[in-house]
């Protein structure tokens, strides 16, 4: 399959400005960019008359599982019935421009086979399994009066539950055994967990280093759900590669980041949309009354990590109904980033994060065919990428799928 984008203004995201000329992919990749190419007589020919093309969205921070804001309910549902509504959420994702997701704990095997074998429409989806919990943790969610544990391999859960060094060391190499790209442990309390506190630390550093020193073993990382500077810093000192969320991190943290080279996923629309919507879409009242403890210290967050030079990726971390907000979270960094920025987090830096360098996330020779035309510049206006009905062209592994 051929594909010609004539007169484009196409992006690198890493130097930050366009190149005009023409974009030619073959067989699912960028072959050759430049002034008046030539293309075989089957090639779909598209002009673009001058639109900016950027590299397709990657989110770093997704639940394509999450049907619901009421996680703990998952696990009680049929894996089928799940399987369809990921299928509808991967489509939207798809159609708002992402052709890359990273999910973070959720999305299995299955999911990941079925999207690259073209069974459901939707981004790529680079997968975690279940995330790593201890008991009372963020991943376990059984309320206090609940004490059978649900979390079967086969249960479309979020979650499962490890205790101790050797049983965290188990949990991890079972992830891994069914292709796991990356580990997710649970090291703070957080919003939608019943039973902990949001400024907890959760897993013995002992624990922490176990794992990562699994996934290292196995060519992966780890990522860490955590909150607090506390709670962030003993993810890092253990090895982490990637903190989510780290809504009340402070400077100790900022110097651990660039000390370990990791990365920081804020997620500042699922608060957002939490607050707003979050009881509409199933989440539960007392879950509701703790997004006030992260909701208006993100954005400071933000703010001090891009100062002090921290690695960041684009992450929406949204569930339910509220999926639908995934561009939002464009606008709402722009308040504390530069449009180039705040672009570079959702392609160059999300993947480097997955490993990805060079084959995701760019427009250079040999990436991947995945990119965007847009109806406006991003780098004048990154409101343009939270807008999906501004995005013309969504092309990913070089076939026009979106306009």
């Amino acid at each position: 399959m051929s594909l010609l984008l004539r007169n484009a203004l196409l992006l690198d995201p890493a130097a930050g400005d366009y190149t005009e000329g023409d974009l030619r992919c073959e067989d699912g990749r960028i072959v050759e960019t430049g002034s008046g190419l030539h293309a075989a007589g089957d090639t779909r020919v598209v002009d673009v008359a001058g639109a900016p093309v950027v590299p397709g969205l990657i989110d770093a921070h997704v639940h394509v599982t999450a049907l619901s804001a009421d996680l703990a309910a998952l696990g009680s549902l049929s894996p089928s019935y799940v399987t369809a509504h990921s299928a509808r959420i991967m489509g939207q994702m798809l159609d708002r421009g992402f052709t890359t997701v990273r999910d973070a704990s959720g999305a299995d095997h299955g999911l990941a086979d079925a999207q690259a074998e073209g069974l459901i429409r939707g981004p790529r989806v680079l997968f975690c399994g279940k995330g790593l919990s201890q008991t009372g943790g963020h991943g376990d969610l059984r309320g206090r009066g609940v004490n059978q544990r649900d979390d079967h391999p086969c249960c479309a859960g979020v979650g499962r539950v490890a205790d101790g060094v050797e049983a965290v060391r188990v949990a991890a190499r079972d992830e891994l055994r069914k292709g796991a790209h990356h580990i997710k442990v649970m090291a703070s309390g957080g919003v939608a967990s019943p039973t902990d506190r949001i400024d907890s630390t959760q897993y013995s550093m002992d624990e922490l280093r176990a794992v990562v020193e699994e996934a290292r073993a196995a060519n992966r990382y780890v990522a860490a759900h955590a909150y607090t500077a506390r709670a962030v810093n003993r993810a890092l000192e253990a090895g982490v590669r990637t903190i989510e969320h780290g809504n009340l991190l402070d400077d100790s943290s900022v110097e651990l980041f660039l000390r370990h080279d990791a990365f920081l996923v804020p997620t500042l629309v699922t608060y957002w949309a939490l607050k707003e919507e979050g009881m509409a879409f199933g989440l539960p009242e007392p879950s509701w009354r703790k997004v006030d403890e992260v909701l208006d210290a993100g954005l400071r967050a933000l703010e001090r990590a891009a100062r002090g030079g921290v690695r960041l990726a684009y992450g929406s971390d949204l569930l339910g109904g509220m999926h639908r907000h995934q561009n939002q979270e464009f606008r709402l960094r722009r308040e504390v980033q530069q449009p180039i920025d705040v672009l570079r987090a959702a392609t160059t830096n999300a993947a480097e994060l997955a490993g990805l360098a060079g084959e995701i996330g760019t427009l250079a020779v040999g990436a991947r065919a995945d990119l965007l035309v847009l109806d406006g510049d991003p780098l004048e206006d990154i409101g343009v990428l939270a807008e999906p009905r501004r995005i013309r062209h969504v092309v990913q592994g070089g076939e026009v799928v979106t306009g």
